[in-house]
C-alpha cells in the first residue's frame, strides 16, 4: 500500500486511507472520513467528518469537502457527504454535508467543479457535469448528468437542472430547468435546445427532431403544464423526449419560461391618450 502523506498534513487516526494516495501539505483529514484508492489531495485541503470519497478523486488547493450546513437551525449532529469516482475539484471549492443526520449530500462520478464553486447541503449532483467558477448551488437542489452551469450562475434551493441542460454564465435559476434546454445568462430564460451539447453527446438528427417537436409543445403550444404533460405522454412514449413528461410531473417550483412572451400573455394596446403622448415624443425627438 503506497501512501504519500506530507509531514505537515494532519490525519486523524480514525480516517480510512486507500491505496496509492497522496496527501499534500497542510491538509486536514478529520475522524470518520474515507479516502479511496488513487485519490490526490493538493495543499490545504480539508476533508470533514462524515465525508466519503471513492477512488481517483483529485482535490485542489483550499477546497473544503463536508463542511457544516449553512443553515440557521443546524444542530450539533448533521448528515454526511458521499462523492463518487473520478471527480476533479479545483481550488477553493466547498461542498457541505446534509442537514439531517441520516441523510447525505451526493456527488456522482467524473464531475468537474471549477474554482470557488459551492454545493450546499442536501444537493444531488449527477455524473459528468461541469460546474464553472463561482457557481452557487442552494440547498436541496439537484443537477442531473452532463449538465453545464456557466460561471457565476446561481441555482435557488430545491430547484432542478435537468440532464444535458446548459445554463449560461451569471444566470439566476429560481425554477426548474427541463432536460436538454439552454438558458441565456443575460435573461435567465430558455432560448431553445442545447443543440451543441446534444450533438457532442451523440444525439442523432432524428432525436433532435423529436426533442424540437416536444419543445414546441412545451413552449409554443399555449397549453397549461398539465395539458403539456398529457400531450407529451400521448406523442412521446420512447426516446429522449419521453423524459419531459416525467420531469414536469415531478416539478414543484414551476419551470423557467422561454425568452419570448409567456404563454397566453396579454399584450397591452395603448389607449388614445397613450398614443397621443407617443406621437408628441416622436415629433420632439424624431
Amino acid at each position: 500500500m503506497t501512501q504519500i502523506i506530507h509531514p505537515t498534513a494532519v490525519v486523524h487516526s480514525r480516517a480510512q486511507l486507500g491505496n496509492n494516495i497522496c496527501v499534500g501539505p497542510f491538509c486536514v483529514l478529520e475522524a470518520d472520513t474515507v479516502l479511496g484508492d488513487d485519490c490526490v489531495l493538493l495543499g490545504r485541503v480539508t476533508i470533514k467528518a462524515g465525508t466519503y470519497l471513492d477512488a481517483d478523486n483529485e482535490v485542489g488547493e483550499g477546497t473544503v469537502l463536508g463542511g457544516k450546513p449553512q443553515h440557521a437551525k443546524v444542530g450539533s449532529r448533521y448528515g454526511g457527504l458521499r462523492i463518487g469516482r473520478g471527480n476533479r475539484f479545483r481550488e477553493n471549492v466547498t461542498v457541505h454535508c446534509a442537514f439531517e443526520p441520516d441523510r447525505v449530500t451526493r456527488i456522482g462520478d467524473e464531475n468537474l467543479l471549477m474554482v470557488n464553486a459551492h454545493v450546499a447541503h442536501d444537493c444531488t449532483i449527477g455524473s459528468r457535469t461541469i460546474i464553472v467558477n463561482n457557481v452557487m448551488i442552494g440547498g436541496h437542489a439537484s443537477v442531473e448528468d452532463r449538465a453545464y452551469l456557466g460561471g457565476g450562475a446561481g441555482v435557488h434551493q430545491f430547484c432542478r437542472v435537468g440532464e444535458l441542460a446548459m445554463v449560461g454564465a451569471q444566470a439566476h435559476i429560481v425554477q426548474d430547468v427541463a432536460p436538454y434546454l439552454m438558458i441565456d445568462g443575460a435573461t435567465s430564460r430558455v432560448v431553445g435546445l442545447n443543440r451543441v451539447g446534444l450533438r457532442r453527446n451523440g444525439f442523432t438528427e432524428d432525436q433532435l427532431v423529436q426533442l424540437k417537436a416536444a419543445y414546441k409543445i412545451m413552449y409554443r403550444s399555449g397549453m397549461t403544464w398539465t395539458e403539456v404533460v398529457e400531450e407529451l405522454k400521448s406523442q412521446f412514449n420512447t426516446g429522449a423526449a419521453a423524459r419531459y413528461a416525467t420531469f414536469i410531473q415531478s416539478g414543484k417550483r414551476g419551470f423557467v419560461p422561454e425568452r419570448r412572451l409567456p404563454r397566453r400573455a396579454t399584450i397591452k394596446i395603448p389607449s388614445s391618450d397613450d398614443r397621443s403622448f407617443i406621437d408628441d415624443q416622436l415629433r420632439r425627438f424624431g
